[in-house]
């Protein structure tokens, strides 16, 4: 089954061309299914690039799933054409009283700064509670994935001497969970981030799970099940060129950033980076929607009713 996305979404060009199936509105209205409804709140910059690869993978299953642009209220992103937004986005407040399958929350370029000090972070926290009663289950990314451990747990981040940058090992941990289905021992995925949360700051509590990490950059994945929630702490959805793209904008203005470590081919800038993640990045996309489907109501208005609105922690049902 094909995703669904906006006929004028840029995206939607970029992935055709690559063979994504994407639906029309029309024909997804004749097909007697429920699609999977996953919202992406966009914290990034570049909103078209960031909107165009999650689109990507979360199309990459068997399932229909139906994707829906959010950005923050309280905050107005700088980078983004005004009428990109108007035409294919929606905040916070206009879809809170909905209810979600998937929520992606994208990483931000605000990691540096304390939490409570980044505009949108009493939206945010909002949002990240709302999750508790409106939607099945959150993937969170990078920074994204920092803020919801801060928020639930009070976990800190680390300012890192330099930025961890480039394509690393990751060596899976825990076999124990359905994310992780048909991944090798070891996998490579893209990191660029300035900050680090540590292994020994995730409180010991059942359900919360590590399930890879690296001896080199760190923590990868971690599973929350009493809270249906994943927190990715790289950036699996990364382009072949992004990060290049990335070093070639800070050399160009004048930073000190060292080459991306294991990413170009001898680690020479001026041969083409190798994409040596797309398949990971799609199979555990493609296991978390599997995860949603297999544990979502079919009547969509039923997610959120075996938990307390009130009450961070998910209750068991019945």
């Amino acid at each position: 089954m094909p995703i669904k996305i906006p006929n004028d979404l840029p995206a939607r060009h970029i992935l055709e061309q690559e063979g994504v199936n994407i639906i029309k509105e029309t024909d997804a209205i004749r097909q007697d299914i429920r699609p999977l409804r996953i919202a992406l709140l966009n914290l990034m910059p570049n909103k078209i690039r960031t909107e165009t690869q999650f689109a990507r993978l979360t199309g990459s299953t068997p399932l229909q799933v139906e994707l829906t642009l959010l950005h923050t209220g309280s905050y107005r992103p700088k980078n983004t054409p005004e009428r990109h937004l108007l035409d294919f986005y929606k905040t916070w407040e206009q879809v809170r009283d909905e209810k979600f399958d998937g929520l992606i929350v994208t990483g931000a370029p605000v990691e540096t700064m304390p939490f409570e000090s980044v505009d949108y972070w009493p939206e945010l926290t909002r949002i990240i509670d709302w999750t508790q009663t409106s939607v099945q289950h959150t993937m969170y990314v990078c920074w994204g994935a920092q803020a919801a451990l801060y928020h639930w747990y009070g976990v800190p981040k680390y300012e890192l001497d330099q930025k961890m940058f480039g394509v690393y090992r990751q060596q899976v941990l825990n076999r124990n969970s359905r994310l992780l289905v048909g991944i090798n021992d070891e996998f490579s995925i893209p990191v660029s981030r300035h900050t680090e949360v540590r292994s020994e700051d995730i409180p010991a509590r059942p359900g919360l799970n590590v399930l890879a990490a690296s001896r080199e950059s760190g923590l990868c994945l971690v599973e929350d099940l009493p809270r249906r929630a994943a927190y990715m702490f790289n950036h699996v959805e990364y382009d072949a060129s992004t990060l290049k793209d990335e070093y070639d904008r800070d050399v160009a203005a004048g930073m000190e950033i060292q080459v991306p470590a294991n990413y170009y081919p001898d680690d020479d800038p001026g041969k083409p980076p190798i994409n040596r993640w797309r398949s990971y990045a799609h199979l555990l996309f493609w296991n978390w929607i599997n995860e949603i489907y297999q544990e979502t109501p079919f009547n969509i208005a039923q997610i959120g009713r075996d938990r307390r609105p009130d009450d961070r922690l998910i209750k068991k049902a019945g």
